[in-house]
């Protein structure tokens, strides 16, 4: 610090000066601290792990999690590859996966339990002294469990080369197995490996829907010590029904029961369907079915799924997805701005005929069978209609753990964020075929690019946040269902939903739904350039991360677009998706020595894992290398720990010059 006689505060600076020195109250403190500061902004960046579009696939996202998409692999292949067979390698990885499990799965086939004992906690403390190794001996003690938290300090502060130190150390190791707690020990350090291995979990969208359990993704985040979450629109869909949306309700529910997942919904969160149920089976019985079918993925729940189990569904289907259309049209006429009138389809029905015009061509309807639409008022709810959507409405607000999962959304998601130079966004940034970002009208004022981002965003906190009965409160809950599926949205990207279409026309070309050009434009450097322009960022490390649209990667297409400046990172995660993909998923790691990117194979299962080390088969897509060890001084930490070391050093100088005096105890 050079410091400077002349220096001169505002009675502004002199205030936060002196609120400052209550925290650091003497010239040796403030020293110390900037001493500290500087040492950080040294060590290496962290590692960042991002995943995209889990839709529920619990077991998976939480194999990839603990393994850190092979991250954790890595570093037992870099440490132990002369040492171990690959075998005994993959047993190390699956047992601080799973050190519980597969503990119990070992330990009767140990004839030395000793000898185990001794040897897997001297690979399990070097695996966690080099994934300790950029961190302070402060940051670690903190992810330590309290229990053990003194004797892991120890362990990974011995320094070997002392003879004294080794025996210190073997006697620790020695003493843990002695008294019993060699199992629990294990167990420590393991979790102690997967809280260290990543810094940051960052989710790029679309944690529900299609996959069986969203819930349980929502608790293993919900534990995480570090996330962040890009809204995706099935997750903004979800946070509208937990609002009280009635049409993200009807959405929700038509999504569940087509993929055949309404464990979610009644198990997950305890709400009920019995009033859809009753109510389908009253007035859709006798109709025909054929085009509502419930979707089933899993070749074991087919066999086991009884034939009037689908009959039910279907009803239900059928009976919400009518709702839905009418609550579309009733959203669509109320929101203009919204551009969607393409959507008011059940007006343009010949119920006699069976048969919809669209964009002036008729075409065949599968079925026009809804004994619940009124032909001179389609679009109106039935009272028996209107009950049955008050109750399910009820439900999903009444229901504690999903409120809670969703306050947490809004606590740790955004619908976009600027970390360490990259762009993280689950859609995309709406965008015109000639490159220039497309402008909204929202009530009379014009948005585009990040403006229109942060627009979106005001509107679904309003829409949760409003107090009850406000006109924001009501539009914020439209423009929710907006951004799951309307024109052009930020997270939707595309010129419409055809879900009309999709469940009753045969002709596949009424299906169509165009993508935004974003996706064509960020094929070259240039517009991805442009758009990280947009966002404030600039250089050639910077790149945009999207989730969203699945990369058919069995037909060769490629993750990576724009000359390496933007990561797609939806590889078919669900199960739903994966005969489209070709495999299970892209997660994208990125350190202070590269950015890699992986595909994954589709995951076996838990069980399959535990016994037979079945990891999820990792393939590097791409690795950028970067030219130097990134420190935390380069990256977006690194700049708010300067701030802090110029405040600190301004009232260094503050207290060596006497413009502001020491704080004595009694202060």
């Amino acid at each position: 610090m050079a410091e400077n006689v002349n220096q001169q505060f505002s009675e502004a600076e002199l205030d936060y000066l002196r609120l400052l020195g209550e925290e650091y109250p003497t010239e040796q403190s403030v020293a110390t601290e900037i001493i500290n500061l500087n040492a950080i902004m040294n060590l290496p960046k962290a590692t960042e792990h991002f995943m995209s579009d889990i839709h529920g696939e619990y077991e998976a996202f939480t194999h990839i999690m603990r393994s850190a998409s092979g991250a954790i692999r890595e570093k037992i292949d870099m440490l132990f590859s002369d040492e171990l067979s690959e075998e005994e390698r993959a047993t190390l990885a699956t047992l601080i996966y799973y050190p519980e499990e597969k503990l119990e799965e070992l330990l009767p086939n140990i004839e030395d339990e000793t000898a185990f004992y001794k040897r897997t906690l001297n690979y399990l403390i070097e695996i966690c002294h080099v994934v300790s190794s950029k961190y302070t001996r402060s940051k670690v003690r903190k992810a330590l469990p309290p229990e053990y938290a003194y004797v892991i300090d120890e362990l990974l502060n011995t320094d070997f080369t002392l003879h004294n130190k080794r025996e210190y150390y073997d006697n620790i190791i020695t003493t843990i197995i002695e008294i019993g707690k060699a199992q629990d020990f294990i167990v420590a350090v393991c979790d102690v490996i997967k809280r260290l291995i990543v810094d940051r979990l960052h989710i790029v969208g679309d944690i529900f829907d299609r996959g069986p359990r969203a819930d349980i993704v929502m608790e293993a985040l919900m534990k995480h010590h570090k996330v962040d979450i890009q809204w995706g629109n099935h997750d903004m869909l979800w946070m509208g029904a937990a609002a009280g949306s009635p049409i993200c309700v009807a959405n929700v529910l038509a999504n569940s029961i087509l993929y055949n997942n309404l464990h979610v919904l009644e198990n997950g969160y305890g709400i009920s369907l019995r009033p859809l149920s009753v109510f389908a089976n009253d007035y859709y019985a006798l109709t025909d079915l054929s085009s509502f079918a419930t979707r089933i993925i899993d070749p074991e729940e087919k066999i086991s799924i009884k034939p009037k189990d689908l009959v039910r569904t279907a009803r239900m289907s059928k009976a919400i997805t009518v709702i839905l259309f009418k609550l579309t049209g009733q959203v669509v006429m109320r929101n203009p701005d919204f551009g969607m009138e393409d959507r008011l389809l059940l007006d343009k029905i010949d119920y006699d005929r069976g048969t919809v015009t669209i964009d002036g061509k008729t075409y065949l309807l599968r079925d026009s069978d809804f004994p619940t639409i009124d032909i001179a008022n389609p679009y109106k709810l039935s009272p028996e209609e209107e009950d049955v959507m008050n109750e399910l409405v009820s439900s999903f607000r009444q229901s504690e753990k999903l409120q809670n999962h969703i306050k947490f959304l809004f606590r740790k998601g955004n619908i976009y964020k600027v970390y360490n130079g990259n762009f993280l966004t689950h859609g995309g940034v709406p965008m015109n075929a000639d490159g220039t970002f497309k402008e909204f009208t929202f009530d009379g004022k014009r948005y585009k690019g990040k403006a229109l981002m942060e627009y979106c965003e005001q509107q679904a906190r309003k829409g949760y946040f409003c107090a009850e009965g406000t006109p924001g409160r009501q539009k914020g809950q439209d423009f929710m269902w907006y951004l799951w599926c309307g024109k052009w949205s930020p997270l939707f990207a595309r010129s419409k939903i055809t879900t009309f279409e999709r469940r009753l026309i045969d002709d596949k070309s009424t299906w169509k739904e165009d993508k935004d050009p974003y996706y064509e434009i960020t094929k070259t450097e240039e517009g991805c350039v442009k758009i990280l322009k947009e966002f404030g960022l600039e250089g050639p490390n910077c790149h945009i991360i999207n989730g969203h649209v699945p990369v058919k990667s069995k037909n060769g297409e490629s993750p990576v677009k724009g000359d390496g400046r933007l990561f797609i990172i939806d590889g078919g995660f669900s199960r739903a998706y994966q005969p489209t993909t070709g495999i299970a998923g892209y997660t994208l790691i990125y350190n202070s020595h590269y950015m890699r990117l992986a595909a994954h194979e589709p995951f076996s299962g838990t069980k399959n894992a535990i016994k037979n080390n079945k990891d999820i088969l990792n393939a590097t897509i791409v690795s950028e290398e970067l030219d130097h060890r990134l420190k935390i001084s380069e990256v977006d930490r690194g700049k708010k720990l300067q701030k802090e070391i110029d405040h600190l050093e301004n009232l260094l100088y503050a207290y060596r010059n006497g413009i502001i005096s020491e704080y004595s105890a009694n202060d």
